[in-house]
């Protein structure tokens, strides 16, 4: 019954932009922590940006300032703006709900979409 669906995953050169939307059902949304999460083969899947039922926000170190994590409650959209971005940001980026803390950990969140994948060219 629940469903994460992710879109907005595309091919861009470094410096580009993309905007991610996962689009959320079958849960209440506005009570969840919502996160983004990325995966790189052969790495581990690390946490991207956070947002929660307050409106407080996360972000991994090496994207603050670049990116923007947003959601619509009357939507049930999770948002993840992506500016100035580097090859090193290539992944598949996974939506992801959850109630507890540390946001990192990939355990904390029970609900998980299928991935988008972004892909940075030099």
């Amino acid at each position: 019954q629940v469903q994460l669906v992710e879109s907005g995953g595309s091919s861009v050169q470094a410096g580009g932009s993309l905007r991610l939307s996962c689009a959320a059902s079958g849960y209440t949304f506005s009570s969840y922590c919502m996160a983004w999460f990325r995966q790189a083969p052969g790495k581990e899947r690390e946490g991207v940006a956070a947002i929660g039922s307050n409106g407080f926000t996360n972000y991994a170190t090496s994207v603050k300032g670049r990116f923007t994590i947003s959601r619509d409650n009357g939507a049930n959209i999770l948002y993840l703006q992506m500016n100035s971005l580097k090859p090193e940001d290539t992944a598949m980026y996974y939506c992801a709900a959850g109630l507890g803390d540390p946001w990192q950990l990939p355990g904390k969140f029970s609900y998980w979409g299928r991935g988008t994948q972004v892909t940075v060219s030099s």
